[in-house]
């Protein structure tokens, strides 16, 4: 393919290409010659992208097994045995520990995806950028406020093709919901509640949160470097209480349940609502930790006017606090304990089962089976991952790029901001990326990188 694919073009001319694709009625997997394409700076649908994978061993071998149309060329995790069946699933490809070496030596990948823990997906999808890859990343997009902004600015500034982890953004249930609202269906949104039941599942600790740090100190696994592990996080002894799954619910690593799976839950609210920035957030929750997030919490957004629609406010709920159970359910009925949204209007309300969207419904259901459906304005996913390759070949839209996924990310963890500076009302000033009535809480939106880690 043409390796040239991944330098910066200017967003006009990426314009222009999709604007004269779509008029031409090309689709996803066209054959179109790699000459006629190569003058716009992209290769042809029908060459394949050399991929490289950051981060093997958990998700990211789920999601380049998803990808495996492609050429999966390098594989980088800083632990081996952890990767080992990744690795095996993808002989022919370069297996590296440090991905800034993997990025400096392999000058044919063209995009790389990120599925390391979250304190590690800023540093490496900045670096993939700045030697001019596209970019898959899992989501949160990242573990700091700032790291989002700064990170989606670089993207759109360099032109190359993104997607957050989000998969839920394919779902048809996440199209219906955008267009149910825009037709009226429950007349203004006045009320969202928002839920996942993590860090619990099915009634049990999926990973531990509100502990303290373990006083042992094993040795780490020969087959991990753990000073590449914690990357620019501050140092800590290595423990198995952190790697290679449990990270989730430290604050050095992850952000609980809210950042797990508030991105998923809450992305097509943002997305059907056209939600920007809260104005304020307020929390609470269960007893926690300056190493540990709380087991439960509640967060409280304020969300302003939009044009002609007013203003809402946004409730998320996890650790296995659900809101309470509308009148407008059916008898009978009860509202799920794993995943799920309400949205409350004036004219009705809807409720949507399920993790990203999955099966929204009007409430109760005599009001969905009659309510006439509004014709699809929306275009249909190809599929998640489909998407990102797309779009890495010509340019084409992903409906989770870092555009998206950034403010996104960005009012997902000012929630957490909020729950570990205690939970009273913050104001957001989003334009300055500050916290109006805090200093100390500003402090929480990024941290100081070790050396010789940075942005």
């Amino acid at each position: 393919m043409n390796h040239h694919a991944c330098s910066a073009i200017p967003a006009e001319a990426r314009i222009t290409r999709r604007n004269l694709l779509a008029a031409a009625g090309v689709s996803a997997f066209t054959i179109v010659p790699s000459a006629v394409l190569a003058r716009a700076g992209r290769t042809s649908p029908s060459d394949k992208l050399n991929i490289a994978g950051i981060g093997v061993g958990g998700q990211g071998r789920s999601d380049l097994e998803s990808m495996a149309s492609e050429n999966i060329v390098a594989l980088c995790d800083v632990d081996w045995g952890y990767a080992a069946g990744t690795f095996k699933r993808f002989p022919n490809a370069a297996q590296y520990r440090d991905f800034r070496r993997m990025l400096d030596e392999r000058k044919d990948i063209d995009a790389v995806v990120i599925a390391t823990p979250d304190h590690i997906h800023a540093v490496a999808a900045m670096a993939a950028i700045g030697a001019g890859k596209h970019v898959y990343c899992e989501k949160p997009l990242t573990r700091t406020v700032r790291e989002a902004r700064v990170l989606a600015e670089a993207a759109r500034k360099a032109g190359v093709a993104t997607q957050m982890g989000n998969q839920g953004m394919a779902f048809e249930g996440n199209r219906l919901i955008a267009e149910w609202l825009a037709d009226g269906a429950i007349g203004n949104v006045l009320d969202v509640h928002g839920w996942s039941d993590r860090p619990t599942h099915n009634g049990k600790l999926f990973w531990a949160q509100g502990i303290d740090r373990p006083a042992d100190t094993p040795p780490a696994p020969e087959t991990l470097d753990w000073d590449l592990w914690l990357g620019p996080a501050p140092y800590r002894p290595y423990h198995p209480a952190y790697a290679p799954f449990a990270w989730r619910g430290w604050w050095d690593f992850g952000s609980g349940g809210l950042g797990d799976m508030g991105i998923h839950n809450l992305a097509p609210v943002f997305s059907a609502l056209n939600l920007a920035a809260p104005v304020t957030v307020n929390a609470s929750s269960t007893l926690f930790n300056n190493e540990t997030l709380p087991l439960a919490c509640t967060v409280h957004y304020e969300f302003p006017a939009r044009g002609d629609k007013p203003g809402l406010k946004l409730h998320w709920y996890d650790g296995g606090i659900i809101p309470a159970r509308p009148s407008e359910l059916d008898a009978g009925r009860e509202l799920s304990r794993e995943d799920g949204l309400l949205f409350v209007g004036d004219k009705g309300t809807m409720y949507v089962e399920g993790w990203g969207g999955h099966s929204p419904r009007l409430i109760p259901e005599e009001k969905m089976s009659a309510y006439k459906r509004p014709p699809r304005t929306l275009p249909r996913s190809i599929g998640h991952y489909e998407e990102w390759i797309q779009a890495c070949k010509t340019g084409s839209p992903t409906r989770s790029n870092f555009d998206f996924a950034g403010p996104l990310t960005e009012a997902v963890l000012l929630g957490t901001v909020c729950v570990r500076a205690g939970g009273k009302t913050l104001h957001w000033d989003s334009a300055n990326l500050r916290i109006t009535n805090d200093s100390d809480a500003n402090n929480l939106l990024h941290y100081e990188y070790r050396k010789p880690w940075s942005l």
